[in-house]
Order: structure tokens, then sequence, then C-alpha cells
């Protein structure tokens, strides 16, 4: 029985999988099984932050292996309390929650919030605005809290609480934003939503309101985060710093990994036995943590990333067959004319390139180290897809 067959007879068949058996990886090439290598520009959805197998980052993860694999959170471990300061430092955050997803994150995010409020201000300041076509997780909270109605089936009934905003509608913000509300949940650039970003006023009025009702605002930037923009954090470019902001994909280059952030007002909401995670700070995803934050705070890395970003979109410019670019950074949707992302997709797969799809665009997401060169190879293979 070949893989697939044997995957599928197991494996529920939760996701459609492209036929790719994937063997091995180095930097930013994979190969499969049967020998045939692939240039990545998904980056595992945006999760190998530093490409397959970096260097330093497996050394400091098979060292961290070889130490200590798991530790109680009733315990302290030290490489934990490492990744924790390191990130609150790069961030500029006070505190952090650690967990194994971004579902997990926002779901940190969304306890803290309602407790915050349930502590300040007593019952029926729960609900929470989050916008339409954003996208926070597949748990039941974190689905209720996502706006797209393609999520909104079968699992009925879902949890209350979450009020829907049309995004870079200012109206319909205010509308909303009564004294039922305890937080505001946006993401800067909705990566499944489409790789849209917000309105620089949209965002300025969120921040505006909630601070004047003392709203928390959350930033999930699970998929933003970690230096994708070209920023540590995409709320750099709004000028804009969340109460909490939830991280998570690149975070720790490969490693499952969550971490829900706080400024110094809601450090203390969460209290002994009020949350946790057995897996949470675990010792090897702190290990490869450590590893990307060195490298992302590394001289000049950030500005490479940028250059690269502008060096692709300047690339894509020259397509006719595209209508338009979206997102910030290394996070980038591309809207075609006649052709669908889907069917490109399947094409660039069986030409050796890695691509994603976000509702109708192309979304690519390399990795953060990706070479000018690896950028070219790509982008060829791509052009010729949509030129042919």
């Amino acid at each position: 029985m070949n893989t697939i067959d044997k995957f599928d007879k197991h494996i529920m068949h939760s996701y459609g999988r492209y036929p790719l058996v994937m063997q091995k990886g180095e930097g930013r090439r994979c190969t499969d099984e049967d020998g045939k290598t692939y240039i990545d520009f998904g980056s595992g959805i945006g999760t190998n932050s530093l490409g397959y197998c970096d260097e330093k980052w497996a050394d400091a993860v098979c060292s961290q292996v070889r130490t200590l694999q798991h530790s109680s959170n009733y315990y302290y471990t030290g490489v934990q309390a490492e990744f924790a300061e390191k990130l609150c430092e790069t961030s500029e955050y006070d505190s952090v929650f650690f967990c194994n997803s971004g579902a997990e994150a926002n779901e940190c995010a969304i306890k803290i919030a309602r407790k915050y409020s349930f502590d300040k201000y007593g019952k029926n300041r729960h609900n929470i605005i989050t916008l339409v076509n954003s996208f926070h997780g597949r748990t039941i909270a974190t689905l209720s809290a996502t706006g797209q109605d393609v999520f909104h089936n079968y699992f009925f009934p879902f949890l209350e609480g979450f009020i829907n905003v049309t995004a870079n509608d200012i109206n319909d913000l205010k509308s909303k934003l009564d004294d039922t509300v305890c937080a505001v949940m946006l993401e800067y650039v909705q990566g499944e939503g489409g790789v849209n970003a917000l309105s620089q006023d949209f965002v300025n009025a969120v921040y505006e309101l909630c601070e004047a009702k003392d709203i928390l605002v959350i930033a999930d930037e699970v998929q933003t985060g970690a230096g994708r923009t070209g920023k540590f954090l995409a709320g750099e470019y709004f000028g804009k710093k969340a109460d909490i902001t939830t991280m998570a994909k690149g975070l720790a280059g490969g490693i499952p990994v969550g971490a829900c952030l706080t400024t110094e007002k809601c450090s203390g909401v969460l209290t002994a036995g009020t949350h946790g995670s057995t897996f949470g700070g675990n010792p090897i995803a702190c290990a490869g943590g450590i590893a990307v934050l060195d490298r992302l705070n590394s001289e000049g890395f950030l500005g490479e990333v940028n250059e690269k970003a502008e060096f692709i979109r300047k690339e894509l410019e020259k397509c006719s067959e595209i209508e338009s670019v979206s997102g910030l950074g290394l996070m980038i949707g591309i809207k075609l004319k006649t052709k669908t992302a889907s069917d490109v997709a399947k094409k660039a797969l069986e030409k050796g390139l890695l691509i994603l799809t976000a509702k109708d665009k192309v979304r690519l997401l390399p990795p953060l180290t990706i070479s000018m060169e690896e950028i070219g190879d790509g982008i060829k293979i791509l052009r010729d897809i949509l030129e042919e």
C-alpha cells in the first residue's frame, strides 16, 4: 500500500490535500518521496518561517530534545523563562501565556477579555466584536468568533457573545459598540479572508472608540506576526499596540506553539486555576522559538524581508493576468483576471512550486529566509502559468 492510500485509510478526511508526499526539506525547498524538489512559497501556511531544517534552529531544538523534552507547568524551566523574556522584550508586551496554536491563543484572549470585564464591571458585558471575513480558529469559540458564514455550519449551537462588524466600516462599528461589549478582535491583514489589510482610518477608530469606553482591543497576529509583514508585529505599521496580541504559526519555526501577549493592564487577569495548557511552554517549542527570535532580531533581517517583498511585488506587476496584489510584507494575495486560484495552485505543484490560496486569490507566504534567486525561480514558474 502506498503512502497516500495508507494515509487516507487511517486519517480523517478533514483536509482537501494535494497529491504530494513530502519526504524531507532543506532551506526553502522540499523533496517528495519520488525525489522531485519543490520551491516552497507557502512555508506550511506561514509556519516554517526559517525554511526547512535551518541549521541553527535544528541544533537548538535537538539540544533541547536531549536535555528536557517536557515538564508540567507546575514547575519552572529556564528555557520557558528565556523564551518569555525574549518574546516580551521583542514585542514590548508585559506578560505572555504559552499554548500550542493560534486557536488556543485566541481562546486565551477571549477568556482574558471577558474576565477583565467581569472583574471590573460584573456580568452582561461579555460581547466581543469581530470583523466580517475574519478567521480566528476552528474550536467552537474561535469558530463562533470567525466572521465567515462558510464556517458557520454543522456544529450548532455556536457560542454566543460575538457580534460581526464589516471591516473598514466605521459607522457599523459605532452602531454596535455598546455597553455590552468587552473587546474588539481584529486581524490587521485578514489572511484566510483574502489577504486584505484594514484601513488606517478604521484601525484608528477602533482604538479611539475602545479607549473611551475601556473596551479591550485584541489583535490576532497569528499569521501576521513574527516578522511575516516585515515588522515583528503588523500593528507597528498602524502605530498601534493592542491590549492583547495573539501569535502562533511562524513563532517557533515549525513546532506547535501559541502565545497570548498582554500589556500591564491585563497581566494580572488570569489567576491560578483560571486557565491552563498541558503542553503550553513546552521546552522544545520554546527552544525553537528562541532560535526564531534570535534570527528575527539579528541586524538587518526584517529589512531584508521588506526588500524581498518589494521585489516580489515588482515582478508580479509585470504579469498581465494579475489584476491586483494585496497584503503586507511576505504576506501576499494575488487577484487574477481570468484564471482560478485553485487551478493555478495545482499547475504550480506540477511544475515544482508550492503556493496557497485564500478565497479567490493566490496566496504567497514564502519563508522569511528565502533568497532572491529562489524568489526569481519561483516567480518565473508562477508567471509562466499565469501567462500561458
